[in-house]
């Protein structure tokens, strides 16, 4: 009974889920802006409340650095013919924190890099064939290699979770930092 009582409590508490300070000693250790730099593709997908896949998906993106700005022009390919284009301006800030903006995000995103993980969180009007909803984006992208990141973002809405995006990025060969 205790354990239930622990768990059920563990579900209304935000402290019970990972914190980036949980990846601090995990290694190969992120940097967005080295890995970023030059030429990357993903592919993904979107998958429901019910864990059915709904949406799949190729990214193209090209990123440049210049000072402590990240700007990643992302060019996105839908399983469905659709395409959108999304242009990320990441700003590196003096604390070890990240802000960035892009033309469809709502406000400003925030990120912390810690270990071989980056989260990154953000909210964006997504529109669907019949209507559109404000969802808050939690991205965590962990480094696998030199050439590979893993990304999974929960998309919730009145903090319960409706979506789910995972992305599997890989750095084009002659783009490697």
């Amino acid at each position: 009974m205790l354990k239930k009582l622990s768990l059920i409590l563990c579900l209304f508490i935000s402290g019970c889920g990972a914190t980036i300070d949980d990846y601090q000693s995990a290694t190969p250790k992120i940097d967005i802006f080295r890995y970023f730099n030059g030429q990357s593709r993903a592919w993904g997908m979107v998958q429901d409340f019910t864990g059915k896949q709904i949406r799949r998906f190729e990214v193209s993106i090209r990123g440049e650095v210049v000072g402590e700005t990240l700007t990643l022009h992302e060019q996105f390919v839908y399983d469905d013919g659709e395409k959108q284009t999304r242009v990320w301006h990441i700003r590196r800030q003096q604390d070890g924190r990240y802000v960035g903006t892009a033309n469809d995000i709502i406000g400003s995103a925030s990120g912390h890099a810690a270990g071989n993980a980056f989260n990154w969180r953000y909210q964006m009007e997504v529109k669907t064939d019949a209507s559109s909803y404000r969802l808050n984006f939690d991205d965590w992208i962990y480094q696998q290699d030199e050439r590979h990141l893993l990304n999974v973002t929960s998309l919730k809405k009145l903090g319960i979770e409706v979506a789910r995006v995972t992305l599997f990025f890989t750095k084009e060969a002659d783009s490697t930092q």
